[in-house]
């Protein structure tokens, strides 16, 4: 049993994470659901009550803002594919301790770690149409059609070219997740299934998949979160353009907080954090399923 003693000493303990959860977290929290249902300029002391018109109007009448979430979706569903494909496949290379996998670790982290604005404006150089690397590149390999052709500032590319540098840039994270995820695997099993003939693809689809199912499911919300909540790399490479073909919620939000509309870029952020936490539950629903 424990004492009453024991039980104060150990919420002294707890109490110090938990006054900066209440004070960082949960009362922000609080505050923006607060400021979602009035007119503020984030300056002015008045602040007019508008109740759910704000919310109304997200809903109903803001085209823009779902054209955002759809960019969002369109980033996250080339991650979800590309980029974790990617990661899982290295993952399974450096996984057979493939000589020098340590050098290989190192280098698959490093993108992960670099800040997004560096690496947005770093690839907005390299996306250029006058003196951009890629360009210069493709026209030395006879692609004289791509002479001043801006990625950055054409529909039809625009987007694609962000999603390509935010795939180069996390495909780390899930590299790492992944691996050591299979060296959670006991050898012996693979051992096994070699001894009664099966071929490496029959290993991966009875030994390998089975097994990382949660560890695929918490690369996949992960990666979901992180895609969706996209800003930096969009910032710096684009600021949402050509014509708002770039945004995304966040940048939406940003946008409408930079104009002095407070309460409703806060009611915006609520939307887009319910529809969050429904794609998160969704998930997990469907990976308890698929355990079954």
């Amino acid at each position: 049993m424990i004492t009453p003693k024991e039980k104060t000493i150990n919420m002294m303990f707890i109490m110090p994470a938990l006054l900066l959860f209440l004070v960082f977290n949960f009362y922000p929290l609080l505050r923006t659901f607060q400021l979602s249902f009035f007119q503020w300029n984030g300056i002015d002391k008045e602040m007019v009550f508008v109740g759910f018109a704000q919310y109304k109007d997200i809903l109903f009448n803001n085209p823009a803002f779902w054209k955002s979430m759809l960019n969002a979706g369109y980033i996250t569903l080339l991650a979800l594919t590309l980029q974790n494909g990617l990661a899982l496949l290295l993952a399974l290379l450096v996984n057979r301790q493939i000589k020098g996998d340590n050098i290989y670790r190192v280098i698959f982290f490093l993108p992960p770690v670099l800040s997004g604005i560096v690496v947005g404006l770093i690839w907005k150089f390299v996306y250029d149409g006058n003196f951009g690397i890629l360009n210069h590149w493709l026209i030395s390999l006879g692609f004289d059609n791509f002479k001043d052709f801006a990625w950055l500032s054409e529909i039809k590319t625009a987007l694609s070219s962000v999603a390509v540098v935010h795939m180069w840039k996390g495909f780390g994270y899930g590299f790492i997740i992944l691996l050591a995820g299979l060296q959670t695997i006991p050898n012996e099993l693979y051992e096994a299934a070699e001894v009664d003939g099966a071929d490496t693809w029959q290993q991966f689809k009875h030994i390998t998949f089975p097994s990382m199912i949660p560890v695929f499911t918490i690369v996949t919300i992960l990666t979901i979160l992180g895609t969706m909540q996209i800003f930096d790399l969009i910032y710096s490479m684009t600021r949402g353009g050509p014509a708002g073909y770039t945004h995304v919620p966040i940048t939406k939000i940003y946008e409408y907080m930079s104009n002095g509309e407070f309460g409703y870029s806060t009611a915006m952020a609520i939307i887009f954090g319910v529809v969050l936490l429904v794609v998160s539950f969704g998930q997990l629903y469907v990976s308890k399923k698929f355990n079954r």
